[in-house]
């Protein structure tokens, strides 16, 4: 398939190469208006207890949840001064009609908890009008400047107003972490490929990328809601990828040109043939399983969750067609020009085309000559490094994953400090009780340890709605154990239900974790399947997901150090939460599995080439040991430079401000660079060693059907592999 691809592209690279211009200006005008259509919601599950409150309270009573807690303060005047009453309630009056279904004061109330202890603040309650999440922010942001009071100073906590900051923060630093990346991103791609021309490579593939991704995401907004947290993923994967699949597609092409008569006329159409039917194929396998690995996201029903794995699909479908389409008949187009505006000092560089000689190829055979020790330091280090894990917190989104000079934090530092301690709530609505069958009810939830109060908030017919508080932050593992409690209680007569914050968080976990092994599943089923398909064996897939599977624990293990037990914030610049936002593993998870079989296809490929060559070795284990040195030296460079370049834009994001962006850069270029190095400079050459030729190992009714139907690298031309030193490319 390759092959003839590889001669489509041969022949008919200008052709190829304004289609490609023409699809990518078609996706750029469609594309454009994807911002208008995407979600900021996404978050709840439709199955969950806290999302049937939710509904049954809006059905019954109307939604009566704090979402948004005004508070008003002055330095001179108290609450009770006509002045400051005056100035509130002309704020309030402001409020459209449409977008609250409640606004409480102290004003109306009376209730003391609504006013601080010097009197000079008060809070006021507001419940967000509307039937999603997406709705609640929208209202959000035609609410926050009508609650500006006049004379006084206005904060605006609660949910809403955290997730409003942390969509606005989000896309503040990505556009930061563009800015930091892309110029460093240049300069390594420069000094990387050596040339300006080569360098431009990834550029263009990830700037398709990205446009390509866009419009897929535009066009999947007409039948699925889509969160803007996609677009995060997209710039991510898509311009990592293409630093990726550029360097390959390329670093092949340079090579099988080195290897042509420098007046071969046709020497770029037989190069472009070769890196079709070998770097082309690595880019398709690697494509594949990059998009099956995001493809696993799928399985939860949070559409953010979702969201996340339509963009990483698209960015990874787009890039690898890039790769295999654009940017072969760019090559195609150049030729040797490929290599032009080369550094001054690589001008006369002799070029060595790498065999098993060489910095990687003697480490790998050093690694060959004691695996079962590099074995055993290695997996005990990263069980070491992942050890943390064992010990993790969860929790969800609250104020603290903002920087501190954000607006909802300040406001949430405020109401503790002016209205006592920290205090959270859950929402139980009730229906089918009778009026003394509710007030038993009420009083066994009080009687739950650690219930501060429950308080009635509406009711209507049979339907009834109370607030149960305590003291401490909705997302400790207390306030989880707490709703959980609540949950235990059993009404006299009738059902409850309960929702709010904390009972998000509990349904949140339960949710993930009934999903988590789909998505197992679906990941290792997809990853076998495919590298079966590249490599014909049945061991190397196996032995691949466990190496992945180390090299993302021990990750993990960092990232709970880091910011489940507080380690570091100094120098990274952030506040713990005491625990971890449980939906960050799971989409690194996803990201981090598909990268690390990027690279492992890629390295497998050359080996795999290397072992098919070498055939008539009579002797197994040298062919092995050939076959891996030789894959290892001919990929240490490249897929360290990748690694080194998609470290670049992933940790862009740990300069961020928001704690889960932070954390998922960090988190990324750890397991990146442990992946990168430690896996496959001495995990891999150790682990295949020790298989020896079992690495290729099939039933023979699979390795028959390999042989005949599988992907397999087609000839070419190119000498069995020796150290060759050639004029400069």
């Amino acid at each position: 398939m390759l092959r003839r691809w590889g001669n489509v592209v041969a022949h008919h690279a200008l052709v190829v190469l304004l289609s490609g211009i023409a699809l990518a200006v078609a996706a750029g005008v469609y594309g454009a208006s994807v911002f208008d259509s995407l979600s900021q919601g996404g978050f709840d599950d439709p199955d969950s207890e806290a999302y049937a409150a939710l509904e049954l309270e809006r059905e019954e009573v109307g939604n009566r949840e704090v979402d948004v807690v005004a508070v008003y303060l002055s330095e001179e005047l108290e609450v009770t001064d006509p002045a400051f009453r005056r100035s509130v309630q002309d704020a309030l009056a402001g409020i459209p009609a449409d977008t609250v279904t409640q606004v409480v004061t102290w004003y109306d109330t009376r209730e003391p908890t609504l006013v601080s202890e010097d009197r000079r603040a008060t809070q006021v309650l507001i419940s967000l009008a509307g039937e999603s999440q997406d709705d609640y922010l929208d209202n959000y942001d035609e609410l926050r400047p009508v609650l500006e009071a006049e004379g006084l100073e206005t904060q605006l906590a609660g949910s809403y107003a955290i997730y409003d900051d942390v969509n606005e923060r989000t896309a503040e630093d990505l556009e930061r972490a563009e800015l930091i990346s892309l110029p460093i991103v240049a300069l390594l791609a420069l000094l990387i490929f050596g040339s300006v021309v080569a360098a431009s490579m990834p550029v263009l593939v990830g700037g398709l990328a990205v446009v390509g991704a866009l419009a897929v995401v535009r066009l999947l907004t007409e039948f699925t809601e889509v969160s803007i947290f996609s677009v995060n993923v997209i710039t991510l994967l898509g311009m990592g990828l293409a630093i990726d699949y550029a360097l390959f597609v390329v670093s092949r092409f340079r090579e099988e040109l080195a290897l042509l008569p420098p007046d071969d006329r046709d020497a770029p159409a037989t190069a472009i043939r070769r890196t079709m039917t070998t770097a082309g194929r690595t880019v398709l396998f690697s494509g594949l399983t990059v998009a099956a690995a995001m493809s696993s996201l799928l399985v939860f029903p949070q559409g953010f969750l979702r969201s996340m794995g339509y963009g990483g699909m698209a960015a990874v479908t787009v890039a690898m067609l890039a790769a295999l389409t654009v940017l072969p008949a760019v090559l195609r187009l150049l030729g040797r020009r490929i290599d032009g505006g080369r550094l001054p000092w690589r001008r006369h560089r002799p070029v060595v085309v790498d065999s098993d000689h060489g910095a990687w190829a003697r480490l790998a055979r050093g690694v060959m000559r004691r695996p079962v020790a590099v074995l055993v330091v290695v997996t005990v280090g990263l069980l070491v490094l992942a050890s943390p894990f064992l010990g993790v917190k969860w929790g969800s989104v609250d104020h603290r994953i903002l920087p501190p000079d954000s607006e909802s934090y300040i406001a949430a530092e405020t109401l503790a400090e002016e209205f006592g301690a920290e205090t959270s709530t859950a929402t139980v609505v009730v229906e089918g009780a009778d009026p003394a069958g509710l007030a038993a009810y009420s009083r066994d939830l009080a009687d739950v340890p650690g219930v501060a109060a429950v308080s009635p908030v509406a009711a209507e017919g049979d339907a009834a709605v109370l607030r149960v508080s305590w003291e401490g932050g909705s997302q400790t593992e207390a306030s989880q154990q707490l709703v959980r409690d609540l949950r235990e209680v059993e009404p006299g007569s009738g059902r409850a239900l309960v929702g709010g914050l904390t009972a998000d968080t509990v349904d949140l976990e339960t949710s993930l974790a009934d999903h988590l092994p789909w998505m197992a599943v679906v990941v290792v089923a997809v990853m076998l399947v495919l590298l079966f398909l590249a490599f014909g064996s049945l061991v190397l897939p196996v032995k691949a997901v466990l190496m992945n599977v180390l090299s993302i624990a021990a990750a993990f293990g960092v990232v709970t150090w880091i910011f489940s037990d507080g380690n570091l914030e100094g120098l990274l610049d952030f506040t713990s939460q005491g625990f971890l936002d449980m939906t960050n593993p799971i989409l690194m998870a996803a990201i981090l599995f598909g990268l690390s079989m990027d690279y492992e296809v890629f390295l497998l490929s050359r080996v795999r080439e290397q072992w098919d060559l070498g055939a008539a070795e009579p002797d197994p284990g040298r062919r092995n040991e050939i076959a891996v040195a030789t894959g290892v030296q001919k990929t240490g460079r490249i897929i360290t430079s990748a690694a080194l370049l998609l470290g670049v834009v992933i940790g862009a994001f740990g300069l961020s401000g928001v704690l889960f962006m932070k954390m998922i850069g960090i988190g990324m270029l750890v397991a990146l660079l442990i992946d990168a190095t430690v896996v496959r400079a001495l995990l891999v050459p150790a682990t295949m060693k020790l298989l020896g030729a079992w690495n290729w190992w099939a039933p023979g009714p699979l390795r028959r059907w390999w042989e005949r139907h599988g992907f397999r690298e087609e000839e070419t031309a190119t000498p069995a592999p020796q150290e060759r030193v050639l004029s400069g490319r």
